[in-house]
């Protein structure tokens, strides 16, 4: 299975309006460099020689290119635009993939991704065509209704992350569809095209920082690990 092509989609096209910055948060500072370079460097270091797509806002490619070349400028990453929606990010990143393989598609606010998860994700993709991180949910969850609300078995509830990772001759063709509302993630995109994705278990600190208070616990857990 070493002979088999890898990709790694780095999604950093947002513009973090939540964190309130003046800058979008993938670019903001984390424990020295900009958060974004995590990914990055993680999945370089799960599996060198990985091809590396980063996918910015339109309007900082310019910005994107220097951190890279201050930050990681051992790393070959390829840089392109980001699109109106997540989708269109996701599908202008997939434009890059050359060959079939297997492609993973990881938010680039989720600074603390491991290599145990990347190569989790890897095998359950070999095995059945995908793999989508994903954790149980330890609270008490409620739905709200037109009544009010009521309770929901929370043992048939998961909570979503990424690396959402493909076989290409499931993903890619999957991203040639037209642009639906309901599609969250890629794994909706893959499943409104006809095939059925398979979870594999996440990590409970592959957090997506989203918000300052999310910034200072991903430090402290990042710290904690080192």
């Amino acid at each position: 299975m070493t002979d088999i092509k890898k990709y790694a989609v780095v999604v950093a096209g947002g513009k973090g309006v939540r964190m309130g910055a003046s800058v979008p948060k993938q670019f903001l500072p984390f424990l020295g460099k900009p958060l974004l370079c995590c990914a990055l460097q993680a999945f370089q270091t799960a599996y060198p020689g990985i091809k590396l797509i980063l996918v910015a806002p339109p309007d900082l490619l310019s910005s994107a290119q220097t951190v890279l070349r201050s930050y990681l400028s051992d790393l070959d990453v390829t840089v392109v635009a980001g699109g109106e929606t997540r989708y269109h990010s996701v599908q202008n990143g997939l434009k890059e993939i050359t060959g079939s393989g297997v492609v993973f598609v990881h938010d680039g606010v989720r600074p603390l991704i491991s290599s145990e998860l990347i190569h989790r994700c890897y095998k359950g993709a070999i095995e059945k065509g995908s793999a989508i991180p994903a954790i149980p949910v330890n609270e008490s969850m409620r739905i709200v209704t037109p009544d009010g609300s009521q309770p929901i078995d929370r043992d048939k509830l998961r909570i979503i992350q990424t690396p959402q990772t493909f076989l290409t001759d499931i993903i890619l063709p999957a991203f040639n569809q037209e642009y639906n509302e309901a599609f969250t993630d890629e794994a909706t995109v893959v499943e409104a095209h006809g095939t059925k994705v398979n979870l594999v278990m996440g990590m409970p600190d592959n957090i997506k920082v989203t918000t300052p208070e999310d910034m200072v616990r991903a430090e402290a857990l990042y710290s904690a690990r080192s």
